[in-house]
């Protein structure tokens, strides 16, 4: 098992691939992400996840980045490839698929996403 070096790490990007993600394309926003970063040589800033189901299935395919807190909705290959170079690379991120950014201790809707429900 490979034990990656993330001592030059700046973001995290964790891509769900889900039941509901991969619908939406999952599989294929993870591979778009990831050949965006090898084509800008970003391997050692950025380093990728991709998990199971994030809990925001009406928000697919979800896209979360950190350490910034800030969480995506509806991704495409397309929004994968510009979240590398707008966000990642020159820290513009895309303010039309947030849904949630990590704001003063606490998670804050941007009004873009679905509302969700308690988990009481």
């Amino acid at each position: 098992m490979t034990t990656w070096d993330l001592s030059a790490t700046r973001h995290h990007v964790l891509i769900c691939n889900g039941g509901s993600c991969m619908r939406q394309l999952g599989d294929e926003v993870t591979l778009a992400i990831r050949e965006e970063i090898k084509l800008h040589k970003a391997d050692n800033y950025i380093h990728t996840t991709r998990t199971k189901c994030n809990g925001r299935c009406e928000d697919a395919c979800v896209v979360t980045v950190y350490p910034e807190g800030i969480w995506y909705q509806g991704m495409t290959p397309e929004s994968g490839k510009r979240l590398v170079r707008e966000h990642l690379l020159r820290g513009e991120p895309l303010r039309e698929h947030m849904t949630l950014f990590y704001h003063d201790h606490r998670f804050v809707p941007t009004g873009n996403g679905s509302k969700g429900y308690s988990k009481s």
